[in-house]
């Protein structure tokens, strides 16, 4: 497995976070058994409700994308 690139990836995401309300960027990275890598940052809204965090965002990509066999995940913050 190539730890480095799953982190880099998990950064990447970072930079998209949309977080006006706590300032606090996340970004996850997620490793399916088929080698792909999907990305997520965490969504802010004003309704907490709505908010979404960044390894949620990774899982939807992933399994939107047909590939449900996680092996690992990366996630990174400030």
């Amino acid at each position: 497995m190539d730890t480095k690139r799953i982190v880099q990836a998990a950064i990447e995401a970072r930079d998209h976070a949309r977080v006006p309300y706590s300032r606090f960027p996340v970004g996850a990275a997620l490793l399916t058994r088929s080698g792909r890598i999907f990305k997520g940052c965490n969504i802010e809204n004003i309704s907490l409700r709505l908010t979404l965090c960044a390894e949620e965002v990774a899982v939807g990509n992933a399994v939107v994308s047909g590939d449900t066999e996680f092996v690992a995940v990366a996630v990174v913050a400030d």
